[in-house]
């Protein structure tokens, strides 16, 4: 098996597929490793494994709104599509989503993937109940009130393999989304925050070069106050659907132009019908203080001519604080510097360290979804509470069966 983009080939000896919770236990006490796999759309070994893995789109699907109407639960193969499609025939919705709605909910989760928005943390902080299968094969739940919840929220699938999980979610309400062009860096980066806080969601798309940010995607929740008019900054209004990537299609887009719809149709970037086979791509992603975002963007506007070979496009977000632990964006308001590279693995990895070498120094943590180059040093330098969540991976894994080659190194360098 292979991940999205076909850049990694997995370890596993085995691939399990069970029907039931029964088989799903089974299967994590008869083998001496265990990973779960969901979509694939990690560009690093992070669900990799020696020994089993374990798909879960065989058993029984399951969808529940709480008596309230302020949670679900749903099964651990629910992509973010499936839930937000399901959740509007319920008037309810999902706070945020990632641009790719069609990623897993756990997998998003467990790796830390955010949205965009100064007021929107990531992902894993609207998780508030976890439902997983232990090493000993006994079925644990974990709310968010007990004890170690945080360093399980964003678990990096250490701690046993989720059957289901709980989410918040909030009445549905409806967005419209706008983009800007040609925004100088002379005028966006004294105002980068005002621009950052300007929607619900904002998304600044770039090559680091003197053309500055070439698109800006802010999404605006129907009702909010009217946002920062980034005609005064110089930016020109898209007359015109636009992608990311100018040579792309526009069919694959959600709806622009300021035309209103549902959020689950506005937030991401790709349309939730949307679903390639494989992507022609690879990720990367550091996260950092917010206020440090202008430093991180300027170090990179040096590098341009080093960018320039391998990067299709880069994006600028910001994501509030959480609590998880492992969170890239734990403990701090953050800015999300995200790469899309061409599929050229091996001149990347030439390139990661000289991106890192630049941005590490300022505090900047890599997103565990996506590739990096980063030591195991630089890595425990980077998540102060790296230890005490090891020791915890260690109470409840003491056989290490949910640990992988990439876990070996960080607990145990």
């Amino acid at each position: 098996m292979r991940n999205w983009s076909h850049t990694v080939s997995f370890s596993s000896t085995e691939v399990a597929r069970p029907h039931d919770l029964d088989e799903l236990r089974a299967v994590v006490v008869g083998a001496e490793r265990v990973r779960a796999l969901g979509t694939r759309h990690s560009f690093n070994r992070v669900g990799d494994t020696t020994g089993t893995h374990v798909l879960l789109d065989a058993m029984p699907r399951h969808l529940e709104v709480s008596p309230d109407r302020t949670e679900v639960t749903c099964d651990a193969a629910t992509t973010h599509a499936e839930l937000a499609n399901a959740l509007a025939d319920h008037g309810l919705a999902l706070p945020n989503l990632c641009s790719s709605p069609h990623l897993g909910v756990v997998g998003a989760a467990q790796t830390g993937a955010h949205g965009s928005g100064v007021r929107q943390p990531a992902l894993a902080a609207h998780v508030t109940r976890l439902e997983l299968v232990d090493g000993r094969g006994e079925l644990r739940t974990v709310g968010r009130d007990d004890p170690g919840f945080d360093a399980l929220s964003v678990g990096l699938g250490a701690f046993g393999v989720v059957h289901r999980v709980t989410v918040r979610v909030v009445p549905a309400f409806e967005m419209t989304q706008t983009v800007h062009e040609d925004l100088a860096w002379d005028a966006l980066l004294p105002h980068l925050d005002a621009v950052a806080a300007s929607a619900y969601s904002a998304s600044l798309f770039t090559r680091y070069d003197d053309r500055g940010v070439t698109q800006v995607w802010r999404k605006h929740r129907v009702g909010d106050p009217e946002a920062l008019d980034l005609r005064d900054l110089g930016a020109r209004p898209a007359t015109e659907t636009r992608h990311p990537l100018p040579a792309s299609g526009t069919q694959d887009v959600t709806p622009q132009l300021g035309v209103p719809g549902p959020s689950h149709e506005r937030l991401p970037h790709l349309h939730p019908g949307f679903c390639p086979r494989f992507g022609s791509e690879i990720q990367s992603e550091y996260l950092l203080d917010a206020a440090r975002a202008v430093e991180a963007i300027e170090a990179l506007r040096g590098l341009a001519d080093r960018l320039d070979p391998l990067l299709a496009v880069a994006e600028i977000r910001h994501v509030a604080a959480d609590d998880a632990w492992l969170s890239p964006s734990g403990g701090r308001d953050s800015v999300a510097l995200h790469f899309t590279w061409q599929r050229l693995p091996d001149e990347l990895a030439e390139l990661l360290p000289v991106v890192e070498a630049a941005l590490l120094p300022l505090g900047a943590r890599p997103h565990w979804g996506k590739q990096f180059a980063c030591s195991p040093r630089d890595l425990r330098a980077a998540y102060p509470r790296i230890e005490e969540w090891g020791a915890l991976v260690g109470a409840w894994d003491p056989d290490r069966r949910f640990r992988n080659d990439l876990l070996d190194a960080l607990l145990d360098g």
